[in-house]
C-alpha cells in the first residue's frame, strides 16, 4: 500500500482533522502554546510540554510558509503528532479544571501521562522525513534535539510536590482517624499552607475545590472503588473541615474582621466559660459532649449527615452561615434538626446518678465529688459509656423500625429517611438497625406507592447491604423480587438506581449471583437502566451485571438481554461516562459462545477498541486489548485483516507493549505476535 493510498484511507477513517493538516497543527500548537494560566500542580510537566510544542509549531509553520507539497511519507508522522498535541491539551485541561488535591494525590499517574507522550512524540518524530522537507537548517537541528530528548526522557515528578503530596496524605489519616475513632490532630496551619501553594486561599477557592472533588467522586463512583472515593471524600471533610478552621465564613475578602477562624467561634462557646465549667469537662463522658462545645449535651438532636450535637449549639453554628456538618464537612442536605431521644434519656439517667441538674450547668461541687473516684472506677465508667453510646444507637433503631411497623404514612416516610441516615454510617449501625427487626419492614415498603417511602426504604436496604452479615438476611426476607420491582419500575430514577446499586451490593457473595440472575426480571431490568439511567445509575447497572457474570450461567442471560448492543453503544457515547465499566462487561462475556457471537456481529467494536488503545484509562486499554485478542483467537483471519487495516492498530499495539501496564504488555505482545503469522500466510494481502 502506497502512501497516497494510506493517507486517503486514513483521512476516510476519520483520523485526519478536518480542513488542512498543517493549518490543524498550527492551530492546535498554538492553542496549547498560549495557555496563559498553569495549573498549580504539574507545572513542570506542563511548561516542559508547552515549551516542546511551540518548536514544533515553528516547524509546521516553515513548512506552511515554503508552499511546498508535504511528502506523503510525511503524513503519517504529522498525523501522529495531531494525535498527541490534541491529548495534551486536553490533558492540560484537566489539570486546570480538575481538583487540585487530587492532581496532587495522583501525582505519578499525571506525570506518567505527560511521559508516555513524550515517548510517544519522539516515536512519531522517528518517521518524519526531515530531508525532504522545505525547513531551514536552524529548525532542523532544533526538532533533531527535540527528537533526542524526547527519546532521552524519563518521568519527571517534582520532588517538592511529592514531599506535599506526603503532607497531605498524613492530613488525611489524622482527619479520617479523627473522625472514624476521635483520636488523632490535624494541623491546620501545615494543611493551611499545602492548600496556599496549589491556590486555595480565599473561602471561594476552597468551595471551588469542593466542587471539583464532589465532581471527581461521582466520576469515580462505581468505577474507581470503594477506596479512590473514600479517599475523595476524605479530602472532601479534610478542605471543608479547614475552611471552617481557617475562616469564619465564606466572604470572599480573608482579613481579620470578616474572616476570623473557627478557633473565635469555639472559644466563645468553650474558653470563655467559667474555670469550675473547665475542670467540670473531663467528668463528662465523651459520647454525651457536643463536638462543638464539648459540654454536655442536654437537648441532643441529629443532623442531615447523621451526627448528634446540642440543639443550642449547631442551630448557632448553621445560623451563623454554615452549610456543612462541622464533624465530618459533609454539606448538609437539609437543616432539619431531628432530637435524640435515645440519647437524651442516657444523658437524663447519667445526670440522675452523678446528681448533675439537668437543666443547668455542671457545678464545680459535683466536679469536686467525681475527682474522688478511683481508678478503677473511672475506667468502669468509660466502658459503660460506650455501651451507653452503642445501646443509644439501638434504642434508636427500635423506635424508628416501630414507627416502620405501625405509623401513618407521613410517619413512616420520616422514620425510613431516618434509618437510611443512620445505615449510612458505620457497621455497628448497620448491625445494629438488623438486629431489631428493620429488614422486612422495608422490604414490605418497597411496594409503597409513596415515592420517597419506596426511596428511603430501597437506599436502606442498600446501605445496610455494605455489612456482609446483612446480605443473608436481605435474601432470606425476600427482597430481590421487590428491589428488582423497584428497578423495573421505580417510582423515581433515584430508587431504581440505588436498586440496582443494591444488587451490585449483594451479587458480592458467590451464592447470590446463583440466586439473583436465577430471577428472571432481574437482568433485562439493570439492562433496561444502562439505557435510561444517569451516568450513576449506568455505572450501578454495568458493576451489578459485570457481578452477576462472573458466574457463568448469567452471562448467556446477559446476553440474551441485550446488553451487548447497549455497551457498545456506551461506548460510542463519550457523555454516557463509563467507557471501562462497559469494556469490563463486554470482555466478561467472551466467556461463552452466545457472548463471543454477539460482540463479533458488532461491526463498530473493533475500530472503537483500536481507539482506546490509545486514548483509553489503564484499565480500559487491557479490557480493549482482552477483546480484542479474543476475536482474534476465535475468529482468526477476519479480525486480523481489519486490524492491519487500520493505520493506528499496529502502533497502538506496540506503544503498549513499552509503556502499557503488565497486563496489557502480555495481551498486546501475544495478539503483535498473531498478527505478524496472519501477515507471514501467502494467501494473505493487506
Amino acid at each position: 500500500m502506497n502512501d497516497v493510498v494510506l493517507s486517503a484511507m486514513m483521512v476516510s477513517q476519520g483520523f485526519l482533522p478536518s480542513g488542512s493538516l498543517l493549518d490543524s497543527l498550527i492551530h492546535i500548537s498554538k492553542e496549547v502554546d498560549s495557555t496563559e494560566k498553569f495549573p498549580f500542580v504539574h507545572i513542570r510537566n506542563v511548561s516542559s510540554m508547552i515549551r516542546r510544542i511551540k518548536l514544533l509549531s515553528s516547524l509546521f509553520e516553515e513548512i506552511q510558509e515554503s508552499g511546498t507539497p508535504l511528502p506523503p511519507s510525511s503524513i503519517l508522522c504529522l498525523t501522529e503528532l495531531f494525535s498527541v498535541i490534541r491529548r495534551v491539551k486536553v490533558l492540560i485541561q484537566d489539570c486546570k479544571d480538575g481538583s487540585s488535591l487530587w492532581s496532587l494525590i495522583q501525582l505519578e499517574f499525571i506525570s506518567n501521562q505527560f511521559y508516555v507522550l513524550v515517548k510517544e512524540m519522539g516515536r512519531a518524530l522517528d518517521i518524519l522525513p526531515l530531508s525532504l522537507l522545505n525547513v531551514t537548517s536552524d529548525i532542523r537541528e532544533q526538532v533533531e534535539l527535540l527528537h533526542k530528548q524526547a527519546k532521552r526522557a524519563e518521568l519527571l515528578i517534582d520532588p517538592r510536590e511529592l514531599q506535599r503530596r506526603e503532607q497531605l496524605k498524613q492530613a488525611m489519616a489524622n482527619n479520617s482517624s479523627m473522625k472514624k475513632k476521635n483520636k488523632g490532630f490535624v494541623d491546620f496551619g501545615k494543611v493551611e499552607e499545602i492548600l496556599s501553594s496549589i491556590g486555595l486561599r480565599t473561602p471561594s477557592d476552597y468551595d471551588g475545590e469542593i466542587s471539583k472533588l464532589e465532581a471527581e467522586a461521582q466520576n469515580q463512583a462505581g468505577t474507581g472503588g470503594l477506596i479512590i472515593v473514600s479517599n475523595i471524600n476524605n479530602l472532601i471533610s479534610l478542605v471543608s473541615c479547614s475552611k471552617s478552621m481557617i475562616f469564619r465564613d465564606g466572604e470572599s475578602g480573608r482579613n481579620e474582621e470578616h474572616c476570623k477562624p473557627l478557633s473565635s467561634f469555639l472559644h466563645n462557646k468553650v474558653h470563655d466559660s467559667s474555670s469550675s465549667s473547665q475542670s467540670m469537662t473531663p467528668n463528662v463522658p465523651d459520647e454525651f459532649r457536643c463536638p462543638i462545645t464539648l459540654d454536655l449535651m442536654r437537648d441532643p438532636v441529629i443532623v442531615s449527615s447523621g451526627h448528634t450535637y446540642d440543639r443550642t449549639s449547631i442551630a448557632q453554628w448553621i445560623n451563623s452561615g454554615h452549610h456543612t456538618c462541622p464533624k465530618s464537612g459533609q454539606r448538609l442536605i437539609h437543616t432539619a434538626l431531628i432530637p435524640n431521644y435515645a440519647l437524651k434519656s442516657l444523658v437524663q439517667q447519667w445526670c440522675y446518678d452523678n446528681n448533675v441538674p439537668v437543666n443547668e450547668a455542671t457545678t464545680e461541687g459535683n466536679n469536686h465529688t467525681k475527682k474522688k473516684k478511683n481508678t478503677k472506677e473511672e475506667a468502669i465508667d468509660h466502658i459503660s459509656a460506650n455501651k451507653a453510646a452503642a445501646d443509644a444507637v439501638k434504642m434508636t433503631a427500635e423506635f424508628l423500625v416501630g414507627k416502620l411497623a405501625t405509623g401513618s404514612a407521613d410517619i413512616q416516610r420520616q422514620a425510613a429517611y431516618e434509618l437510611r441516615l443512620l445505615a449510612k454510617t458505620g457497621m455497628v449501625n448497620r448491625s445494629v438497625i438488623a438486629e431489631v427487626g428493620a429488614i422486612p419492614f422495608l422490604v414490605t415498603l418497597l411496594g409503597s406507592q409513596d415515592s420517597r417511602i419506596q426511596e428511603h426504604a430501597v437506599t436502606t436496604l442498600f446501605n445496610l447491604s455494605i455489612f456482609d452479615n446483612n446480605k443473608i438476611l436481605i435474601m432470606a426476607a425476600g427482597a430481590v423480587d421487590s428491589i428488582v420491582e423497584v428497578l423495573e419500575s421505580g417510582k423515581t430514577m433515584e430508587a431504581r438506581e440505588n436498586a440496582a446499586a443494591a444488587i451490585y451490593s449483594l451479587s458480592m457473595v458467590d451464592e447470590l449471583k446463583v440466586q439473583i440472575g436465577g430471577k428472571a426480571r432481574a437482568i433485562p431490568a439493570l439492562v433496561r437502566l444502562l439505557k435510561e439511567g444517569t451516568s450513576i445509575g449506568k455505572k450501578d447497572a454495568a458493576s451489578a451485571l459485570f457481578n452477576l457474570a462472573v458466574y457463568n450461567p448469567n452471562k448467556v442471560s446477559v446476553v440474551k438481554g441485550g446488553a451487548v448492543a447497549v455497551l457498545v453503544e456506551l461506548l460510542m457515547d463519550d457523555k454516557a461516562g463509563i467507557t471501562d465499566d462497559a469494556l469490563a462487561v463486554l470482555a466478561s462475556l467472551l466467556g461463552c459462545s452466545e457472548g463471543l457471537e454477539e460482540i463479533r456481529n458488532s461491526r463498530a467494536l473493533v475500530p472503537l477498541l483500536i481507539d482506546l488503545l490509545r486514548f483509553g484509562s489503564v484499565k480500559g486499554k487491557e479490557n480493549s486489548i482482552t477483546l480484542l485478542l479474543g476475536l482474534c483467537k476465535e475468529e482468526g483471519e477476519v479480525v486480523a485483516r481489519r486490524l492491519l487495516a487500520n493505520p493506528r492498530s499496529v502502533p497502538s499495539l506496540q506503544s503498549l507493549v513499552c509503556d502499557g501496564s503488565l497486563r496489557a504488555r502480555r495481551k498486546a505482545d501475544a495478539l503483535l505476535r498473531l498478527l505478524n503469522r496472519c501477515c507471514s500466510q501467502p494467501h494473505h494481502s493487506v
